[in-house]
């Protein structure tokens, strides 16, 4: 269960709450310049958004309910590797303009309460709560075909601190580092990523393998540090489905008999993607 509970307790807290953010923003911002009474439409922008991420959520995971296993492991597949680009262009995006959010987002909504564009407010919060929304439910459709207990258990919990935490924000008692915070984020969410981007390649390799295709040497395990199951039929807690395994298993996507095709990828996000975020830090 702790691989899927601690990556989607992370995954669904930053996505949460960087929506929330936003929100709070423009809240914030219209009771600054007496504009409070146009809140509703902020609001409502974002719960038209959750629900809408909701409704994808369930339609997404009702089609995986009715496929072949086969069909699983390619879904499952492609499903972890658009998560792992989605999740990706996030993280490189927030890279370059976690600065520059608050004045554009004022500035935005300067414009639409000058134009009485009162629903712009509306649009402002649904497209910032829609996207992150929209991350979060390919994030966790590809946990949730893993373990749909710690995937629901991670997200109501990371959901639940948001509430909280925004509550206080817009109390004005708590003073947030946006900067900071997306940045630490960024590191946990990049080792995640390259832990799903080795688990997506592990089911395209199972697909593949289960439709009669040979990947050779590349389908091949070169090495298996799993240790053996204890009398009882119960995993020791270092094998990759064990209690220290699983939680390596999400923090940082160990597998104890990858694929060399696994491997091959796993390093390679890791060499290109930190080397580019490692220079962007330096910029």
């Amino acid at each position: 269960m702790y691989e899927t509970l601690i990556p989607s307790l992370l995954i669904t807290f930053r996505e949460a709450l960087e929506a929330a953010l936003i929100v709070t923003i423009i809240i914030t911002y219209l009771r600054k310049i007496g504009k409070q009474e146009l809140n509703k439409y902020s609001i409502m922008g974002a719960l038209i958004a959750v629900i809408s991420s909701v409704l994808v959520g369930i339609a997404i995971n009702s089609y995986y309910g009715g496929l072949s296993e086969v069909a699983s492991q390619l879904f499952e597949g492609i499903a972890s590797l658009t998560a792992v680009v989605v999740l990706t262009s996030m993280i490189i995006w927030m890279t370059k303009h976690s600065k520059e959010i608050k004045g554009e987002l004022e500035g935005k909504i300067e414009q639409a309460v000058t134009q009485s564009e009162v629903y712009s407010i509306s649009a402002l919060s649904f497209v910032a709560v829609a996207r992150e929304g929209l991350e979060t439910v390919l994030f966790l459709t590809a946990s949730f075909v893993q373990d749909q207990l710690g995937t629901i258990i991670g997200a109501l919990v990371g959901i639940a601190t948001v509430f909280g935490i925004s509550l206080v924000l817009m109390r004005g008692t708590m003073n947030l580092e946006i900067g900071k915070f997306f940045r630490v984020t960024s590191i946990l969410l990049l080792i995640f990523g390259a832990g799903l981007t080795g688990y997506g390649v592990h089911e395209l390799i199972e697909a593949g393998e289960g439709s009669g295709y040979d990947l050779g040497v590349l389908g091949e395990k070169p090495f298996d540090i799993n240790p053996g199951l204890n009398s009882d039929g119960t995993y020791p807690v270092l094998h990759e489905n064990g209690l220290v395994g699983s939680i390596l298993k999400a923090l940082i996507g160990y597998d104890g008999n990858p694929e060399w095709l696994r491997i091959i990828v796993y390093v390679g996000y890791w060499i290109v993607i930190g080397s580019y975020l490692y220079k962007q830090s330096k910029i």
